[in-house]
């Protein structure tokens, strides 16, 4: 199991109140007498992965028994593992372990996300997911949530911040195409009409966390500048800034320009890594550059 990230003791009542003696009784059931309960935490299946995990069931089995409690009929809803419930049905298991446990509709959810969370098992997306859910469906606070789930109230808060982000956005971190820390970076974009076409140029451009917070305080510094009058006085300041304007635009990367003495001027350019550093050479030079 993976580590404990920061459970605390809401997380431990809950499990001692509904799992401490069941986590000791292992059984089998058919693989075609278990269903994926409607509201699961999880929603996202890689198929690489699936089928991945897939092969590794078909040689060694299922390591991690189910989670699971009585349904209608002969039926029994998944509380935690659909994904080895789903690799099992495509390795052609004919039966899985599983943990039996009694829960009402609360408890469900929340050992639902709970086990997801602990074994990793959640996308941030989907892990924000389930905790609005818990709140909006069990007509709880963000504090009492919390204290279910063994969080403090600002982490959870923190948690669900990534729900204000745009439909498409959030698909891209669910996809692995934009990384958490960059969807939240982009949270303190002032313009929100401005984060869809910043998540794509992130992806596009493969931007760092720190390429993403330069953007964004970028355009944030130039929606402020256009609404504030010019002084007399910041003629050439506007032209520098301007220019490093130009050069994240092209770059993806953060310059700062600089008076000399005369007419001299001063560049200084910010690559967080070499291929950062590779890109803004390829812009310098162009074709020259591949012809060494």
């Amino acid at each position: 199991m993976a580590k404990n990230r920061g459970l605390g003791r809401g997380l431990d009542t809950i499990i001692a109140d509904n799992m401490i003696d069941d986590r000791r009784e292992v059984t089998s059931l058919r693989v075609n007498m278990i269903q994926p309960r409607s509201g699961q935490p999880r929603t996202h299946f890689n198929q690489a992965s699936l089928a991945e995990l897939a092969d590794s069931i078909a040689v060694h089995g299922v390591l991690q028994p189910l989670l699971v409690r009585k349904g209608d009929g002969e039926f029994y809803e998944i509380i935690a593992g659909e994904r080895r419930w789903r690799a099992a049905k495509m390795a052609a298991l004919t039966e899985v372990p599983v943990i039996v446990v009694e829960a009402d509709e609360l408890k469900t959810a929340q050992l639902a996300l709970i086990e997801n969370i602990q074994r990793e098992d959640l996308d941030p997306v989907e892990e924000a997911m389930a905790c609005e859910a818990l709140i909006r469906n069990y007509g709880m606070t963000q504090e009492q949530a919390a204290k279910q789930l063994g969080k403090s109230r600002p982490a959870l808060a923190n948690i669900l911040r990534i729900l204000d982000l745009p439909e498409p956005v959030l698909a891209m971190v669910q996809s692995g195409e934009l990384s958490y820390g960059s969807a939240r970076a982009l949270l303190a974009l002032n313009d929100k009409q401005k984060i869809i076409p910043l998540a794509e140029r992130i992806v596009n451009r493969k931007l760092s966390v720190r390429g993403v917070e330069a953007a964004v305080k970028h355009e944030n510094e130039a929606a402020k500048s256009e609404d504030e009058e010019p002084e007399p006085t910041g003629v050439q300041v506007d032209y520098y800034a301007h220019l490093e304007r130009k050069i994240l635009d092209a770059s993806g990367v953060r310059a700062h320009l600089t008076k000399g003495r005369g007419a001299r001027s001063r560049v200084e350019i910010e690559c967080e890594n070499n291929d950062e550093l590779e890109e803004v050479i390829k812009l310098l030079c162009g074709s020259a550059y591949t012809e060494d």
